[in-house]
């Protein structure tokens, strides 16, 4: 039986810098990946590129080392700056093999079951798996008419890979906006169901919003502050493409995209919605007005001059309960993703309700030598962030070097 200090599953950026971290306290230490290097942002889809700008990314002694920080990488490039940033320090990683299960050991520590046979025993193990595994899928989304392909966002790699026809998309955070906008551009006729999401100009001044949600501190509030349902919350919407450029309702509507409410399930040939379409732009509407107050804030306290940002004007749309789904070919469920840790580690009493670590600074407080690192909200709004996840595995990485 091969025998390691500690294992680290996943080869994405978190386990990544937890490999960094652990390597530069001496810790002897594994990366097992049973895809590639970085396959959480290679199996997106094509046109796929970050949200974030490209100087933001800061992974630990590896910053962003393109030509062009205030760009957005797609997605290959994102994949390529990974690999070499695994080569850059020589990270122990195996990829192409599969955790399938996980128990702990008699005399302490854990036995990591790979491929199904082979087993290798660590005294610790961090899980870096990404901040969410498997997509959410709502309730009602079954019994679809037979011309109809639904899918999830997982299943889509390119407009021309879809069947002809009108597309419906369920889900309006940054994934369903991004996509309601590519398909609307490449000339399908796209209807989008909304749920809540905040929303924030691209730039504001002269500056992209990243820069002022770093800045200002926002990102770095404490999670344990913040109130759990947080962790389920849309990203502040926004879009990386074309340089970078506003993404939200109200752009959505400009570009003949109808707009639905809440999606509450097929009826028939007949897809039907909340009529609380006004209610989530509201909802999105003030937490715009609370980012704009706390950007202003800081920039009063640090000198820093502040562009004026009127309230958004008012949003009038009619109110639609109900698509007939005859000229559609595609459903696509764009709800976000969700905790799956308990398909292959064995501890249901070390999770919350919604399937999320009970941890502190990373360790389990329930499970001794078990650690996380990239997960939402860890220890503050960018702890599964490119510049953020660093902090959190150089965390993790001192507790295990202090075993």
């Amino acid at each position: 039986m091969e025998v390691v200090d500690t294992v680290v599953v996943g080869a994405g950026q978190a386990g990544l810098a937890a490999s960094h971290e652990l390597g530069k306290r001496g810790v002897d230490h594994l990366v097992l990946e049973r895809d590639r290097i970085g396959a959480g942002w290679a199996n997106r889809w094509e046109k796929f590129c970050l949200v974030t700008p490209n100087w933001s990314v800061q992974l630990p002694d590896f910053p962003y080392d393109g030509d062009d920080p205030d760009g957005f990488m797609p997605r290959d490039e994102i994949v390529a700056y990974l690999e070499r940033y695994a080569a850059s320090f020589g990270c122990p990683v195996r990829t192409g093999v599969d955790v399938t299960a996980v128990r702990r050991n008699a005399g302490g520590g854990f036995e990591v079951e790979i491929d199904g046979s082979a087993v290798l025993r660590a005294r610790n193990l961090v899980v870096s798996t990404g901040a969410y595994q498997k997509p959410h899928v709502l309730p009602g989304s079954g019994g679809l008419p037979a011309h109809l392909r639904g899918i999830d966002i997982s299943g889509y790699t390119a407009v021309a890979d879809l069947p002809e026809g009108d597309v419906l998309i369920v889900g309006s955070g940054q994934t369903g906006c991004q996509l309601a906008e590519e398909l609307s551009a490449a000339g399908r006729t796209v209807v989008l169901s909304c749920g809540r999401a905040p929303w924030a100009p691209r730039r504001i001044g002269e500056r992209d919003l990243m820069w002022w949600l770093i800045e200002s501190g926002f990102l770095d509030v404490d999670a344990t502050t913040l109130p759990p349902e947080a962790r389920l919350f849309a990203n502040v919407l926004a879009s990386g493409h074309g340089g970078g450029h506003d993404l939200h309702y109200r752009t959505l509507a400009a570009q003949e995209i109808t707009l639905v409410g809440r999606f509450l399930g097929v009826e028939g040939d007949q897809a039907r919605f909340a009529p609380d379409l006004a209610e989530s732009v509201a909802w999105g509407d003030e937490k715009f007005r609370l980012l704009r107050d706390h950007f202003a804030g800081y920039a009063a306290t640090a000198g820093i001059a502040f562009p004026d940002l009127p309230d958004p004007e008012p949003f009038e749309a009619p109110v639609i309960d109900s698509v007939d789904l005859r000229p559609f070919g595609t459903l696509i469920f764009t709800g976000g993703f969700r905790p799956d840790y308990l398909s292959w580690l064995p501890w249901p009493e070390a999770f919350d309700a919604d399937g999320f670590p009970l941890q502190s600074d990373g360790a389990s407080t329930v499970v001794p030598g078990l650690y996380f690192v990239g997960l939402h909200f860890m220890r503050s709004r960018r702890s599964a962030l490119l510049c953020g996840v660093g902090d959190d595995a150089r965390v993790v990485a001192v507790q295990i070097a202090g075993r």
